[in-house]
């Protein structure tokens, strides 16, 4: 008979709490990186997350095989390099979701098909990524019928998951299921007992190389009760919009426990545009390891602003701003680069 993750006592942690280790994937030669010197360019802006991350906790970094010494030369003695064959490097949405119970570690491997089967997508590689690392970390594997990303869950660690509707409920993705059947899915794998559905992501998260709407860069858990979320304040941009519904869609939520949410908006960065395209540059795209939060940042006003924020959120933790610029002109952010192994 088959069991679920609940079922046997698992549940996702938050983000916050104690972690073993972080796991992440350099950038391989792929649609999303356009020539070699994007991808040395790629390659370094993730090995400057990953030196970061190292000096906080352990890092292990997958890469394609036969490049095991150029990424150890490029990523220094503090970080641990596996060889693994790879279509892309997004660690957060091709990883495990990994659950704890007790001194014990499992993983969720949600099915991965390259954001909804894009057309310039490849993932017969980064498919099997979730299995390999959770057997890597010594997790028992949960085998979920969803297809899902890391990037479009967030939880509170007491019963709330956080999604959008344009992921989860994509035709791409999960064609017929309803939200009763993604909500259901997501108890049974994270140990979640209430969902907040957001209604859409970020404009430029619907470009080419976009998700269709992950949520960590648009609102995340900072503690139970407590939401950030990204806050476009020109009234001229399209995300504009997105972030008044959201934020009036959060202000108006309770979580699993019934409590009102606090919600604390992060102001965009004043930079929309690069090449004429928009972007959405997010500080809601951070990371939290232990010691400190790993944060975007985009040599923009915004930056000092949010760092603050960051400060007054994690009083106990150093706010370390990373430049994001290179990450997010590929489709994402710090937080998507990365997946915590949670501490047993």
């Amino acid at each position: 008979m088959n069991t679920t993750p609940s079922a046997d006592g698992f549940r996702m942690p938050p983000e916050w709490a104690p972690h073993a280790r972080t796991w992440m994937a350099l950038p391989s030669p792929s649609t999303t990186f356009a020539d070699d010197e994007d991808l040395d360019v790629s390659r370094r802006a993730w090995a400057e997350v990953a030196r970061t991350i190292s000096r906080y906790e352990p890092v292990t970094v997958l890469t394609t095989p036969g490049d095991g010494d150029k990424a150890r030369a490029l990523l220094g003695p503090g970080v641990d390099v596996v060889e693994q064959p790879l279509n892309d490097a997004w660690m957060r949405d091709m990883g495990p979701t990994f659950l704890v119970r007790d001194g014990e570690l499992a993983a969720a491997n949600w099915v991965f098909n390259g954001w909804g089967a894009q057309e310039w997508a490849q993932w017969d590689l980064d498919s099997q990524v979730g299995a390999q690392v959770a057997g890597l970390a010594g997790a028992r594997t949960y085998a979920s019928a969803l297809v899902n990303e890391g990037g479009g869950i967030h939880v509170d660690g007491e019963g709330t998951v956080l999604l959008t509707e344009t992921v989860q409920l994509d035709p791409g993705r999960n064609p017929g299921w309803t939200k009763e059947r993604v909500e259901a899915e997501l108890h049974a794998f994270l140990g979640t007992t209430k969902a907040i559905w957001l209604p859409r992501g970020l404009t430029a998260d619907y470009g080419l190389f976009g998700t269709r709407g992950h949520v960590d860069i648009l609102a995340a858990f900072v503690r139970p009760g407590t939401v950030v979320v990204h806050s476009q304040q020109d009234p001229s941009h399209p995300d504009h919009a997105v972030s008044q519904e959201t934020i009036k869609l959060l202000r108006d939520a309770t979580d699993a426990r019934g409590r009102a949410l606090e919600v604390v908006e992060l102001p965009a960065p004043s930079v929309t545009e690069e090449d004429g395209e928009l972007v959405d540059y997010s500080y809601v795209n951070h990371y939290l390891c232990n010691g400190a939060v790993v944060l975007c940042s985009f040599d923009d006003p915004a930056d000092r602003v949010n760092a603050e924020i960051f400060g007054r959120l994690f009083p106990e933790r150093e706010v370390v701003p990373v430049d994001a610029r290179t990450i997010f002109a590929h489709g994402g952010g710090i937080h998507c680069i990365t997946q915590q192994q949670p501490q047993v």
